[in-house]
């Protein structure tokens, strides 16, 4: 996904790159939408599977721009949702191991007793 807020005038142009040649299909972008305060956005969004070593990028060309800008994809996870991701895996293992630990503590209590009703 390649988005472009907040510009003026509305006239824009967001193209994709594989290797520095432009994609022409799997691309779906959205018309230059106003936001009600005089600026405008869009949306492109490209369905692709990248294979290793490929370089995708997005170039966005504006009037407000000296040069198009460009964008690119960067294939690695955020380190914000690395961080989530190490958290939720350590809050598991831990409470697999607590409920090991409680499993094994009743079963240790409640071997060698027989219940005799009265």
């Amino acid at each position: 996904m390649c988005s472009a807020y907040s510009f003026y005038p509305p006239t824009i142009s967001v193209t994709w790159l594989r290797n520095g040649k432009e994609i022409k299909g799997d691309v779906t972008s959205t018309e230059e939408m106003a936001d009600g305060d005089w600026y405008y956005q869009v949306h492109s969004h490209l369905e692709y599977m990248p294979e290793s070593g490929e370089e995708i990028s997005c170039v966005v060309q504006h009037a407000s721009f000296t040069k198009p800008m460009n964008y690119k994809w960067d294939p690695s996870m955020p380190e914000p949702d690395k961080s989530k991701i190490a958290i939720g895996a350590s809050g598991l293992v831990l409470g697999i191991v607590l409920s090991a630990a409680g499993f094994i503590y009743y079963r240790k209590k409640c071997s060698g007793r027989i219940l005799v009703p009265t």
